[in-house]
């Protein structure tokens, strides 16, 4: 599997030495566990149309690959996964690019220096108006130094925790690029006024730029109406001729 091609398309993250009393001699001083190093977190996206995957640096460096020295593709990532982890982690992307059910899943990777880690893959299908699946964006988190000591129970409230961060994180970072389109449509706007005119909004309004995004999404698909004080601020920024809903 080398590229996209295998998924459908959208047609359909020394110890110091011990301290004793000036007044008498004590015990060392228990010397302070190490600090638990922060997890390597990468992203990616794939874009369902054109075929065209995107790694962090981050990713390269997960899977020991020189940074751009190749050009990624979904056959380049599933090459590196443990035989037995493949199989599944490929239905999974499939089922992914297919139903637009966003999945979690832990597999292992055979870096290119031979080195094993684990790693927790976090998808997010990105869909057009019609609901077609027309990318697919994620994150990947090393978490092979931080599950071994920590007991069965710890390590797994630990990852859900991490799970659903991650998961907030990219459906907040969706639904705002999604209000960002529909505002450069309504406004003829670049990208960055379209996030200015969000910042704007939530500031003057005292909600969320995720709040507002959603918003003026539900807006957008006839879902609900625009609050008053987010219409009267589209409405002074809106081009003449230009509806807000």
């Amino acid at each position: 599997m080398s590229s996209t091609s295998e998924l459908p398309r959208p047609t359909q993250v020394r110890s110091a030495a011990p301290v004793r009393s000036a007044r008498a001699s004590a015990a060392p001083r228990a010397a302070a566990a190490p600090a638990r190093p922060t997890p390597l977190t990468a992203r990616f996206r794939g874009d369902l149309s054109t075929e065209q995957w995107w790694w962090s640096p981050e990713l390269f460096e997960l899977h020991g690959i020189p940074d751009g020295s190749v050009q990624p593709t979904v056959g380049l990532l599933l090459a590196h996964v443990h035989d037995d982890d493949r199989p599944g982690l490929r239905e999974a992307l499939r089922e992914a690019a297919t139903t637009a059910v966003s999945f979690t899943r832990e597999y292992r990777v055979l870096r290119a220096d031979g080195r094993p880690l684990t790693v927790l893959l976090v998808c997010e299908p990105e869909t057009d108006a019609a609901g077609s699946v027309t990318a697919l964006t994620g994150l990947l988190v090393d978490v092979t130094a931080g599950r071994a000591p920590a007991p069965a129970d710890e390590q797994l409230r630990h990852l859900e925790t991490e799970v659903e961060q991650l998961r907030s994180a990219m459906a907040s970072r969706a639904a705002i690029e999604q209000a960002k389109g529909i505002l450069m449509l309504l406004m003829s706007c670049g990208d960055q006024v379209a996030f200015d005119l969000l910042a704007h909004i939530s500031s003057h309004t005292h909600r969320k730029v995720r709040d507002v995004a959603v918003t003026i999404i539900e807006s957008a698909s006839g879902r609900s109406s625009l609050p008053d004080d987010v219409r009267e601020i589209l409405h002074d920024a809106c081009p003449p001729g230009r509806a807000v809903g």
